[in-house]
């Protein structure tokens, strides 16, 4: 019997959606708090500024989640038998590792567009907030994804919703732009176009799962 049909696919999606259930509110308490609480940024009216605000977030961001990962497999690379990548010797916590960094990246190519497409947007320091609150708890998801990962691989389902926040303010900003552009239609356009594409997606991978 293959590895795959030992697993039991209903009980893990129903962990993992418990778990994503239970950080989703603190996520969205933290974005909030982050976005009342934190000062204004000085000189948003000029865009140049806001780029420059938000690209720094994206080098914190980087440093801290991307570069943690490239560290973490490194060391384990110099020091245990991994040292050679062709021997086959990776440990479950080196693999793991070599997942997070992989997903980190992906989640990367997502997150930089959409910090830096609100900060251009944003009319105020006031509305620049949100640029810190994004950054801040995208990160601090990450590091529930790494955790939780080493801990149980459902477990890693809450550090999604990471992705999920970066989505959503790559999404507005998108629509934001189509309606200065075009109005409604340059607004739901690239939406409905990506729903379609979404909607595909799910079908298939629900058919793989019947199959």
């Amino acid at each position: 019997m293959a590895a795959d049909d030992k697993i039991d696919l209903a009980a893990t999606r129903r962990r993992m959606l418990a778990a994503t259930i239970a950080v989703l509110p603190l996520a969205a308490l933290a974005w909030l708090a982050l976005y009342f609480w934190t000062p204004p940024v000085p000189g948003s009216e000029d865009p140049v500024n806001r780029f420059g605000f938000a690209l720094s977030w994206v080098c914190i961001a980087v440093l801290l989640t991307l570069v943690s990962g490239i560290e973490a497999v490194a060391h384990e690379r110099l020091f245990t038998p991994a040292i050679d990548p062709l021997a086959g010797r990776e440990s479950r916590r080196l693999r793991i590792n070599l997942r997070y960094l992989q997903n980190t990246l992906e989640q990367i190519a997502v997150f930089v567009p959409a910090l830096l497409l609100l900060a251009w947007q944003a009319g105020d320091g006031f509305e620049m907030r949100a640029v810190t609150a994004t950054a801040i708890v995208w990160m601090a998801l990450r590091f529930v994804f790494w955790i939780g990962y080493h801990r149980a691989p459902e477990l890693r389902a809450p550090g999604l919703v990471g992705f999920a926040l970066a989505m959503i303010v790559l999404i507005a900003g998108i629509a934001r732009f189509g309606y200065q552009y075009a109005g409604w239609p340059g607004a739901l356009a690239p939406l409905l176009i990506f729903g379609a594409i979404e909607a595909y997606l799910v079908w298939i991978s629900l058919r793989a799962g019947r199959g």
